[in-house]
């Protein structure tokens, strides 16, 4: 589907009264994905959601290569849930020839992921507010898994006046603790057995005692930090909820997992 037909479809649905929720995804969609629908199908008239893997979010070393992409199970998995369209626009419609612009949430972008993945955010947060433009939803729904990402999405949305809401949807996860990833599939079996680790080890509070809990597990952490829940700085006396957010490495997988603390 192409964006002018989105915008014919969703045009129509707005002629008969009906409220539209979206869904934007990368694709590989697992049972988290399907949460985020459910919710959206719960509380909308109409459900959209994008299946688009955004190279601007990659940074030249990552995965966007070979980033699963399995767009038939994607459509069959969204279609039980409950959504009425699939979004999947090509990378040249996108981004067209002579694109040049770019969004950026400055401040909390270059924190914790945004570190140690130069761009990453801004490449989220560009090819969010199109989808948002494009879709037009009253309401957007993202996993709390992403927990930075969510925070600077209702950031550029409160900023920029987008006429949006944003809807947190708790980590779903396996039965382990693990929280679902489309990239969980890079796991060897040996590695997927020891995933678990990392959200136990957030358990053990700042990043000394979570570098201390995956010794011996195979897990390198690349960081662990307690922030403002809702600024994501450092917290203060006047810190109302404080997160910690934490990334590891199980061989070439990153993985990232967040706790309230």
């Amino acid at each position: 589907m192409t964006k002018r037909a989105l915008a014919k479809t969703v045009a129509a649905w707005r002629k008969k009264g009906l409220s539209v929720g979206f869904v934007p995804t990368m694709g590989a969609l697992h049972a988290g994905h399907g949460a985020l629908v459910r919710r959206a199908a719960a509380e909308n008239d109409r459900v959209v959601v994008s299946v688009f893997v955004n190279p601007l979010q990659f940074g030249p070393n990552e995965d966007y290569g070979r980033y699963p992409r399995a767009l038939p199970a994607d459509r069959r998995l969204v279609a039980a849930a409950g959504a009425s369209l699939v979004y999947a626009p090509s990378v040249r419609e996108m981004y067209p020839e002579g694109f040049r612009t770019h969004v950026e949430v400055e401040g909390i972008s270059d924190l914790h992921c945004g570190k140690y993945r130069p761009g990453h955010f801004r490449g989220v947060a560009t090819v969010v507010l199109k989808l948002f433009n494009q879709v037009r939803p009253d309401r957007a729904y993202f996993g709390e898994k992403d927990y930075q990402q969510v925070t600077i999405l209702e950031r550029m949305v409160r900023d920029l006046d987008v006429p949006v809401s944003i809807v947190r949807v708790p980590t779903v996860r396996e039965k382990d603790g693990l929280a679902l990833s489309s990239r969980n599939a890079y796991l060897t079996p040996e590695q997927r057995r020891a995933a678990p680790s990392l959200r136990l080890a957030l358990r053990a509070g700042g990043e000394k005692a979570v570098r201390k809990a995956l010794k011996g597990t195979g897990l390198r952490l690349q960081y662990a930090h307690l922030v403002d829940a809702d600024t994501l700085l450092p917290p203060t006396r006047k810190t109302r909820r404080r997160r910690l957010l934490a990334a590891a490495y199980l061989g070439k997988t990153r993985l990232i997992d967040n706790v309230a603390a």
